[in-house]
């Protein structure tokens, strides 16, 4: 017997808004299309999310407002650099970082944790566990909860480091955002290699999929990244926060990556796909 819809689980269904376009205004119109009423800002009108002005973060907040569409995390690059950039630089980063999450009424930003820049990982680790509690503390004072993502060749790239990462700098302040073809680009089983050590962890899931065999995005469900596992594990734990779009179908860059609203659309499709096959209702 099929489970009457108000009966199931829900999840917040969110996105990047710039992997759609440059234009908030049609970020929030293909999400809103596609059943989100939540946004995950990393840049607008083609410009970094700590590097919106004061008067640029007003006009987000009164769009998103106009058009209620909340905003599910800032999607910022800190520690998306070398290790050997000096503490201070990632600090000023998080400032304005913190100040877009105030302003645009989140309490959770992305970070990431240091390229080890053809260094041995091992040989880096204290000085980004040293790098990490400053954030955490930052983000204590502030109230901010950071989502570090697993990103191949930073140092919390492979389950056995994120697990290092989070229990070393021992911070509330500092939890995990799972993105599963992030595992699959490293050589990892997202599911199988990972999920039980990290899943106490885990506050956020990013939405997208990889293949093996040439680490190759694809939408939800259609890579190795073991996917419709994840998302059964959340629901047997009772998960109910945000699942945020983040396909790759068309470009990746350094700092991101993009999709346009058609492949943007294929990606959530697919994705609904998935929840509507575990009983999950995405809003």
């Amino acid at each position: 017997m099929t489970q009457p819809t108000s009966d199931r689980p829900t999840w917040e269904l969110s996105g990047f808004g710039d992997e759609i376009d440059a234009d908030p205004v049609v970020q929030v119109a293909v999400l809103q299309a596609l059943g989100a009423h939540a946004i995950e800002v990393r840049s607008a009108w083609g410009v970094n999310v700590v590097d919106l002005d004061d008067e640029q973060l007003a006009g987000l907040h009164r769009l998103f407002d106009e058009r209620g569409q909340t905003v599910s995390a800032i999607a910022s690059p800190i520690g998306k650099v070398p290790v050997d950039e000096p503490v201070e630089h990632e600090l000023v980063r998080l400032r304005r970082a913190i100040a877009a999450a105030h302003a645009l009424g989140t309490t959770n930003i992305r970070i990431f944790s240091f390229y080890f820049a053809g260094r041995a990982a091992e040989s880096v680790r204290d000085d980004v566990l040293v790098r990490m509690r400053a954030l955490a503390d930052l983000a204590e004072r502030e109230g901010i909860t950071l989502l570090h993502e697993n990103e191949k060749d930073i140092y919390g790239d492979v389950p056995s480091r994120v697990l290092d990462l989070v229990e070393s700098v021992g911070s509330s302040s500092l939890r995990l955002a799972w993105d599963n073809a992030n595992y699959v680009q490293c050589g990892v089983r997202p599911f199988t290699d990972g999920w039980a050590q990290l899943a106490p962890y885990v506050d956020y899931l990013q939405v997208k999929d990889a293949l093996a065999a040439d680490s190759s995005v694809v939408p939800a469900g259609q890579g190795d990244g073991e996917l419709l596992r994840t998302l059964t594990a959340l629901l047997d734990a009772g998960y109910s926060g945000y699942a945020s779009l983040e396909p790759h179908l068309t470009d990746v860059t350094a700092l991101g990556g993009f999709s346009g609203p058609a492949a943007f659309g294929r990606a959530g499709r697919a994705f609904r796909t998935l929840t509507d096959q575990i009983g999950v209702t995405l809003r």
